[in-house]
């Protein structure tokens, strides 16, 4: 029903903890997640780096930390002292390999505060740079400058594929989707297909970069699956034209670095053991060494006794291969095994089994040793691909743990799948909050679990109105029945609070709504109390989502409170943001009186003071388009964020179609730097009519009544971007407004050759089309003349992926008017 998918897209992964009382697996649990985030800087290289005193000098640091496109650097000389460490961002900063400055003919000057302790320069140098790594000078200098390398493996990159089922053969796949380095991959030669495609993360084993068959002497062919849907010289001309284009779709070398050694393996043809089929990874069963290539390669096969089995279930392993255990593994762990079917009996036994099939088990020796320093527990929460629907990533929870092995029951799959067998270095499983950070869909539990003792109802105003009594006994039944609560004493219980709805009620609360509210919520809980009056009052809001951002925490404001999250739901959307809550008694009536000045209202509009006749504040003479003059003397008491300080706000659609990128700001994964979210729903009014623009600049010069200010901020231009996966242009439930990324370029457009541009635009999300700018030998003039217009036209290009390319045209050309037209 509409309710249940309401909250399936709102499910978030805080509240559902706290209702399941679980916790989450580890972030360094997901070796292959940390590595992906890795930007290619590690602590210890050293680069040479401007001086602050004085720009003209350079002097050489090591990389203590990493954080994104940000190194903690510290001059050489300081030693262990950590007090000169300093911040750099690789996109601004004036940062430079070893051997630049010698290079380029700059001068390298020990700073100011490390001077007595290098009396000798040259000496010094030599010594600290002797053996010593520098910081790869393509990730300081040109388009790799401040990328996560994953950003290079862009839809329309080619990589090869070794066929894991039936035989050592290769063929090329193209990248059709990366959501945080996992990889939707298509075959070549069935780009109108998706049948065939394949998920895998871009450091499976099998998964290579172009040239890599040839190079160790395994052909290229199409997988038998999709062999017969061509003929053999429609294949050879793909293959022939993959080779011609193969530097443009090619992706960097040192992506593949951190990709797991294969090592050599010692197991015989006929040899028996246990296993996991990888495409139905629920059971152990016997399986058979049905072929052994060389020394890194063998196909394994699980067994069927049936004279008439349908179809072979085989797959190609590697000495590391998850899923392949000695033989009694399960029964020395007290698990079940699956009997082969066609097995006779119930009881099956490996001994008898062995006998009848003439066979050896495979030695314990041609195992690696299991491992259970992991960091998984039982009751665990994470994220995990659904094997039977690779397309889906599900909530997942350890409900079995044996050795370096987690069984995992999934939520929310389309179709209900037994508990999956995997290992703990799985590339198909991940932590808690990845397809978020990653804009990807996460399938959520079907039913949302609600514990009703301890959650109170957000209230809507206009549908149901609680008594004070009903919200009263609500504290009073979350405060006895919630474990890890405080313990009511006079330090920490909340005053009733009064909602005085005669008060001005400013210019962000609906009047009639404040006159719905109960009279009064409390006394209990400080931080029970407040939040439920801050939700009473977000709802009673004619826009709640703008409320919610008046009130969300400031980020450099000192913080003496309790951070909570609240919501607030608009025009189809919703919204979330951490909001400051006192915790103790003394400082309610503070917290009240700066929460109403937050919100331009009568400072006594809620508060432990009831307003019986007449306000002391004497507000009943002001109107909405006065509120102006009355906070105007006010202004130095205003706690309102700083322009641009919206940064905790999230928002999210309602019903998304498609993957949006939405990322916390919290969370250690990939963060994009290209955009921050702002808010662009309809403007506050009572209609809730008319498009205002929410600019902080506005929002600060407060001189003009309410309707000039929105006057003025619907002249303002928008900008948008779209970030839609399909070559189609998004519906306006699909936009997302962004502010766009300011470009830095090292050269002039003006200079630039067909290849640079090219290069330019590979590093962006337009990069396919890098070969129509190829043909058409368009070089940086031609460039900065090209229009969506004449784009569309001359390149026959659709509405979406036309927007998409102008987009990046125009940062190109505000960059060159910002650097280069002087």
């Amino acid at each position: 029903d509409a309710g249940s998918s309401v909250e399936e897209v709102e499910f978030n992964w805080d509240e559902y903890l706290e209702d399941t009382g679980a916790t989450a697996a580890p972030h360094g649990s997901f070796k292959h997640v940390d590595t992906s985030l890795q930007n290619g800087f590690a602590p210890g290289m050293k680069l040479e780096v401007a001086v602050k005193s004085d720009q003209n000098t350079y002097w050489v640091a090591t990389i203590i930390t990493t954080c994104g496109q940000l190194l903690l650097l510290r001059y050489d000389g300081y030693g262990e002292d950590r007090k000169a460490d300093f911040w750099c961002d690789i996109l601004t900063a004036d940062l430079h390999p070893i051997g630049w400055c010698e290079q380029n003919k700059k001068i390298l000057k020990v700073p100011e505060g490390i001077k007595d302790k290098i009396p000798d320069q040259e000496e010094f140098l030599q010594r600290v740079l002797k053996g010593a790594c520098s910081a790869p000078a393509n990730l300081l200098e040109g388009l790799h400058r401040g990328k996560n390398p994953l950003d290079f493996i862009a839809p329309g990159s080619r990589l090869e594929l070794q066929n894991f089922r039936d035989s050592l053969e290769a063929w090329i796949v193209n990248v059709v989707e990366n959501v945080g380095g996992r990889l939707k991959l298509r075959y070549e030669g069935l780009e109108d297909s998706d049948k065939f495609d394949q998920w895998l993360f871009y450091l499976d084993p099998f998964l290579h970069q172009v040239g890599w068959a040839a190079q160790h002497g395994y052909s290229l062919q199409p997988p038998l699956a999709i062999r017969s849907l061509r003929s053999e010289a429609d294949w050879q001309e793909i293959l022939k034209k993959v080779k011609e284009e193969e530097e443009e779709s090619s992706v960097p070398t040192d992506l593949f670095k951190d990709k797991p050694v294969i090592g050599v393996h010692s197991f015989s043809e006929g040899m028996k053991l246990e296993a996991v089929d990888p495409m139905a990874p629920f059971v152990i069963s016997p399986a058979t060494v049905l072929k052994v290539y060389n020394d890194k390669y063998f196909m394994i096969e699980i067994d069927d006794l049936r004279p008439d089995r349908p179809t072979s279930r085989s797959y190609i392993c590697h000495v590391n291969s998850a899923g392949i255990f000695p033989v009694q593994w399960s029964l020395k762990n007290g698990l079940n095994l699956s009997p082969p079917p066609g097995y006779p009996g119930q009881d099956f036994d490996w001994a008898d089994y062995l006998k009848q099939c003439g066979a050896e088990a495979a030695p314990q020796s041609c195992f690696p040793s299991l491992t259970s320093d992991h960091g998984f527990k039982e009751s665990m929460k994470l994220e995990a691909v659904n094997p039977v629907d690779p397309e889906e990533v599900c909530i997942a929870t350890v409900t079995k743990l044996k050795d370096s092995y987690l069984w995992l029951q999934l939520e929310g799959s389309k179709k209900p799948v037994p508990d999956c067998i995997v290992s703990v270095e799985s590339m198909n499983i991940f932590p808690v909050g990845w397809c978020e950070t990653n804009g990807y869909q996460l399938r959520p539990p079907r039913k949302a679990i609600v514990n009703k003792q301890k959650k109170i109802a957000v209230v809507q105003p206009e549908k149901q109105i609680l008594s004070s009594r009903t919200v009263h006994d609500g504290l009073k039944n979350q405060e006895l029945n919630s474990s890890d609560s405080v313990v009511i004493n006079g330090k920490y219980c909340c005053p009733k609070i009064y909602f005085n709805h005669r008060c001005f009620s400013g210019p962000y609360l609906n009047k009639g709504r404040i006159a719905e509210l109960p009279q009064s919520v409390g006394p209990g809980n400080c931080v029970l109390v407040l939040k439920e009056v801050l939700t009473l009052l977000i709802n009673a809001a004619y826009k709640p989502s703008r409320v919610l951002r008046e009130l969300q925490l400031d980020e450099e404001a000192a913080w003496h409170g309790h951070g909570e999250t609240l919501k607030a739901k608009y025009k189809g959307k919703s919204y979330r943001a951490t909001v400051e809550v006192v915790r103790t008694a003394d400082r309610v009536a503070d917290f009240c009186r700066k929460t109403c000045i937050k919100l331009e209202c009568c400072p006594n509009l809620f508060g432990p003071q009831m307003v019986l006749d007449k306000c002391s504040e004497n507000c009943s003479v002001l109107t909405k388009t006065k509120y102006t003059h009355y906070y105007g003397k006010r202004k130095n008491k205003r706690i309102g964020r700083p322009p641009g300080g919206h940064s905790n706000l999230e928002v999210a659609m309602k019903k998304p179609n498609k993957r949006r990128k939405r990322r916390k700001h919290f969370f250690v994964h990939k963060k994009k730097r290209s955009s921050a979210s702002v808010d662009n729903t309809p403007a506050g009014s009572p209609q809730g009519s008319g498009a205002e623009e929410e600019d902080d600049q506005d929002e600060s010069e407060l001189s003009h009544s309410l309707a000039q200010d929105r006057d003025k901020r619907k002249r303002k231009l928008r900008t948008f971007s779209f970030s839609d996966d399909e070559n189609k242009p998004p519906s306006p439930k699909d936009i997302k407004m962004e502010v766009a990324e300011k470009l830095q370029l090292d050269s002039n457009p003006l200079e630039w050759s067909v290849a640079d541009v090219v290069r330019f635009l590979k590093s962006t999300d337009c990069a396919p089309l890098a070969r129509i700018f190829l043909d058409q030998e368009i070089d940086g003039q031609a460039l900065l003349l090209l229009t969506l217009p004449t784009v569309q036209e001359c390149m026959d290009l659709k509405l979406g992926p036309a927007i998409k390319l102008c987009h990046h045209i125009e940062r190109v050309k505000l960059a060159f008017y910002q650097q280069f037209a002087n």
